[in-house]
């Protein structure tokens, strides 16, 4: 290489390093390249379980799967490319669990909307959350939050992922008691095989201190699963075969390359609910995706934030409001394109735990869901039992942030403990935030300390009080 050469290439990293602050937060590119991809991989499953859960109503709206394929993944690499450049933050963003289930089963089922209406509602609850960026509410309510209760909210977190990917990969399931291991208390069939493999091989790695033990597991696994099923022909799971895969099946069918569908953008009626169910049930729906929404990102920042040691001493991290408005804009998003609301996933603590510490590495993410619109059935190819190694040894991580907690202190060890056996026990973010706060306003309360509760507190516990009553308020007002 020459001379000039090599100069115009020391000047291109030095201008990467400077924007994106690689050094200065002790990172490398080549951190942010792995951590980009194990983040990706350890969410790309939203690309084949999002279309899966919207299909049904979206398909009475005209929209065919592969259109959601498409939108899914262009969404989710524009915000997360948004999310790295503008707020230089290492988080992902895709569309929502539980939120993408709401609009199927409840707003699309059970209340009868169109799928083009509940894209309205979704739309207008970014709208909302965002006017509460711009206000600074939503950034003064994550700083209102003691940092114990934030430290607790990254522990439930690691425990609530930790058991998402226990139950994808089907090392948890339901049964007999409430949940069980695998099939009647026994581990069977080649996913699980697939599943532990990867996890040992994390384990053992990380134990070695190999670099890039995450996404060397997560390559092992689908490596794996991929020969099992050159031989085996394993079918995907069914009540008929309860061994078979979780959610994809590793192996390429036709072209590796597909065309984008995006007919599912634009898929959207402004004010059709409000004709249809009124204003009064509107607004509850919305406050109730709001508050869904608004809380699971806040957990979300603590827990990346907290695993890559960028929170300040207030527990927040750096561009804090430019992470918030990307985030708000998710769910904006989401609804324009048919999607349903994108947010922040918890999984970009997999990205941070293999050594991203900077938006490069949401980059990275994002151009990889870009790429996925053409390589769909490569993506396909990574079966839900190898990505979710990634969440279970995370889940390790970020549960050894316990220490933080003063266990002496009944007014913060019980809020705590609320927090973090609610999330994974609920299967909800929100539900352990919420019942966490509002514990702790009970008890300062109790102890006469009540004026040390920051008005926002109050506020927002007062809030979640409604929440968790929404079903029996709705019925009192016969909305």
């Amino acid at each position: 290489m020459s001379t000039a050469n090599t100069t115009t290439q020391s000047k291109s990293d030095n201008a990467l390093d400077r924007f994106f602050r690689i050094s200065e937060r002790g990172s490398t590119v080549g951190r942010e390249v792995r951590g980009g991809l194990v983040t990706f991989f350890a969410m790309a499953y939203i690309l084949v379980v999002n279309p899966i859960i919207l299909s049904g109503a979206a398909e009475q709206a005209g929209i065919p799967m592969p259109a959601l394929v498409s939108g899914t993944a262009l969404v989710a690499g524009v915000l997360t490319i948004a999310m790295g450049v503008v707020a230089n933050f290492p988080m992902a963003l895709a569309a929502g669990m539980g939120l993408n289930a709401m609009v199927a089963f409840s707003l699309c089922g059970a209340l009868g909307l169109t799928f083009q209406e509940a894209m309205g509602l979704i739309f207008w609850e970014g709208v909302v959350i965002l006017l509460l960026v711009l206000t600074g509410f939503r950034e003064a309510v994550f700083r209102a939050v003691p940092g114990q209760l934030k430290s607790a909210i990254s522990v439930g977190i690691g425990l609530f992922i930790a058991f998402v990917g226990f139950i994808n990969a089907g090392i948890i399931r339901p049964g007999g008691t409430p949940v069980q291991l695998g099939i009647d208390g026994s581990l069977a069939g080649w996913p699980a095989v697939v599943f532990l493999i990867g996890l040992l091989a994390i384990m053992v790695l990380f134990a070695r201190k190999v670099s890039g033990a995450l996404l060397i597991g997560i390559v092992i696994a689908t490596v794996v699963a991929f020969i099992i099923q050159l031989f085996a022909h394993v079918p995907l799971q069914d009540e008929n075969n309860p061994t078979g895969w979780g959610q994809t099946v590793p192996e390429l069918t036709g072209s590796p390359i597909s065309l984008p569908d995006f007919s599912s953008l634009g898929a959207i009626d402004f004010f059709g609910a409000f004709n249809k169910l009124g204003i009064l049930s509107v607004v509850l729906l919305i406050f109730s995706l709001m508050l869904a929404d608004f809380f699971d990102t806040m957990g979300t920042m603590v827990a990346v934030g907290s695993e890559g040691k960028l929170l300040d001493k207030e527990g927040v991290p750096p561009r804090a409001m430019s992470i918030l408005v990307i985030d708000s804009l998710g769910a904006m998003a989401g609804g324009l394109s048919g999607v349903s609301s994108n947010t922040a996933y918890v999984e970009s603590t997999a990205g941070v735990g293999e050594g991203a510490r900077t938006g490069f590495a949401s980059v990275v993410t994002g151009a990889l869901f870009l790429l996925a619109i053409f390589f769909s059935p490569l993506v396909a190819l990574v079966p839900g039992e190898a990505a979710s190694t990634a969440l279970v040894f995370v889940g390790f991580l970020m549960m050894t942030q316990v220490t933080e907690i003063d266990w002496s202190r009944t007014d913060m060890a019980l809020p705590a403990f609320l927090t973090i056996a609610l999330m994974p026990f609920a299967y909800s973010i929100s539900v352990g935030i919420g019942a966490g706060f509002i514990a702790y306003v009970v008890i300062q309360i109790a102890k006469g300390h009540a004026k040390k509760i920051h008005p926002l507190m109050w506020i927002v516990s007062v809030l979640f009080v409604i929440y968790f009553a929404l079903g029996p308020i709705q019925s009192l007002l016969g909305a």
